[in-house]
C-alpha cells in the first residue's frame, strides 16, 4: 500500500508543477475575459437576445469566480510574482481589469437579472478595488527607481484605468435607487468619476499616441489592448448616457444636461474615429507584416471594446433620442459575437493542449 501511495504522489507531481508554473505566470489582465463576456451579455439583452444574455451571465459567474480563485491561489503560493506584477509597467495596469470586471458583473445583475441589491454590493466591492489599484499601482510605478523608457513601458492597456473608473459610474447609475435618500449625492459621485475618467483618458492617450507616432513601432508591439483606445471612449459614452438618463433624479445633472450630452457625443465620436484606425493597423500587423494570430489572454482586451461600443451606441441613441444610430448597434453585435466566440475557442484549444501535456 505504501508503494502505491508513493507512485501516486510521483505521478501527481508533474501535474502540480505545471499548474503551479501557470499560476505563477497568470496575467493580471485575464479579468478582461469576464469584462468582455459581461458587456456582450448586456448588449445582447438590450438588443432582444434574452436567452443568449442569460447564458452569458451564467458563464460569467463561473469565469469571474474562477479567476478570483486563481488570483487568490497566486497570492497564497506565488506572492512575490504577484507583487512584481504590481509594480511592472507592462503588467501592473492589468489589475484594473479586476475593477472593471466586478462592475460589469454588477451591471449584469442589475440589467440582465434585475437584481439591484447584488449590483449594489458589487459596486462597493468595485470601489474598494478601484481605490487599491488607482493609488496603489500608480504609486508603485511612480516610486520605482528603475523605470523603462516610454516606448517600452506604455501601451493601450494603460487605459484600463479609464475603463475601471467609468465602470463605477455605469454601475453606480444602474443601482442608484439603492442609495435611497442619498441618491442625489451618489449621482454627484458618479458625475465626478465620469469626469475623472475623462481626465485620465486625455493624459494617457496623449502618451500612447505620442509613443506609436514618434517611436519605432514593430508589429509585435501592436498588441490587442490597443483596442482599449476605443473601448475606453465607448464606456465613457455609456457612462455619459447613464448620467443623462438619471438627470431627473438630480438638480445638478439637470442643470448640466447640455454639457453631459455634448461630452457624451464627443466620447462616442472619438470611439468611432478609432475603429477604422485600429482595423487598418490590424491589417498592417497580420496582413502585411505576417504577424501570426495565436490565442493570447490579451485578446480579451480587443473583444471588450467591440461589445462596449455596441452597448454604448445603443444606450446613447436612446438617452439622446438619436434612433438613426440604433442600426449601428444591431450590426455591431454580430462582430462582437464572432470576436468573443473566436477568442473563447482559442482559450478552449489552449486548455485542451495543456490537458494533453499533463496526461502525457
Amino acid at each position: 500500500m505504501g508503494g502505491d501511495n508513493s507512485s501516486a504522489t510521483l505521478s501527481l507531481r508533474p501535474l502540480w508543477e505545471r499548474f503551479g508554473a501557470g499560476l505563477k505566470d497568470l496575467h493580471p489582465a485575464y479579468f478582461a475575459m469576464p469584462m468582455a463576456t459581461g458587456v456582450i451579455s448586456i448588449a445582447s439583452h438590450f438588443l432582444g437576445f434574452a436567452s443568449l444574455a442569460q447564458g452569458l451571465f451564467d458563464l460569467n459567474l463561473l469565469l469571474y469566480g474562477s479567476l478570483w480563485a486563481l488570483t487568490l491561489g497566486r497570492a497564497l503560493f506565488w506572492l512575490p510574482a504577484l507583487l512584481a506584477d504590481w509594480s511592472d509597467h507592462q503588467r501592473g495596469v492589468g489589475f484594473f481589469t479586476t475593477v472593471a470586471a466586478t462592475n460589469i458583473l454588477g451591471s449584469q445583475f442589475a440589467i440582465v437579472r434585475g437584481n439591484l441589491a447584488a449590483g449594489y454590493g458589487l459596486w462597493w466591492f468595485g470601489l474598494v478595488l478601484w481605490g487599491l489599484c488607482m493609488y496603489g499601482i500608480f504609486t508603485a510605478l511612480g516610486v520605482r527607481e528603475d523605470k523603462p523608457s516610454l516606448a517600452e513601458g506604455i501601451n493601450g492597456g494603460w487605459l484600463t484605468a479609464v475603463v475601471a473608473t467609468q465602470s463605477l459610474c455605469v454601475l453606480g447609475c444602474a443601482v442608484s435607487p439603492m442609495f435611497g435618500a442619498s441618491r442625489p449625492q451618489a449621482l454627484f459621485v458618479m458625475l465626478a468619476l465620469w469626469l475623472c475618467g475623462g481626465m485620465l483618458y486625455i493624459w494617457l492617450i496623449s502618451l500612447i499616441f505620442y509613443r506609436y507616432t514618434f517611436f519605432r513601432f514593430p508589429a509585435s508591439d501592436l498588441n490587442p489592448p490597443y483596442w482599449i483606445n476605443m473601448g475606453a471612449m465607448a464606456i465613457s459614452t455609456l457612462a455619459g448616457a447613464a448620467l443623462v438618463r438619471h438627470a431627473s433624479s438630480s438638480e445638478l445633472l439637470r442643470a448640466l444636461l447640455p454639457f453631459l450630452r455634448g461630452f457624451t457625443l464627443w466620447y462616442w465620436a472619438t470611439a468611432t474615429w478609432w475603429i477604422p484606425m485600429l482595423v487598418i493597423l490590424a491589417v498592417w500587423r497580420h496582413g502585411i507584416k505576417r504577424f501570426p494570430i495565436a490565442y493570447d489572454p490579451l485578446f480579451w482586451g480587443a473583444v471588450f471594446p467591440l461589445g462596449m461600443y455596441t452597448t454604448s451606441t445603443f444606450q446613447m441613441a436612446h438617452a439622446m433620442e438619436l434612433p438613426f444610430l440604433v442600426p449601428i448597434s444591431r450590426g455591431f453585435i454580430f462582430v462582437a459575437w464572432v470576436a468573443w466566440a473566436a477568442t473563447f475557442f482559442g482559450l478552449l484549444r489552449r486548455l485542451a493542449r495543456l490537458a494533453r501535456k499533463i496526461g502525457a
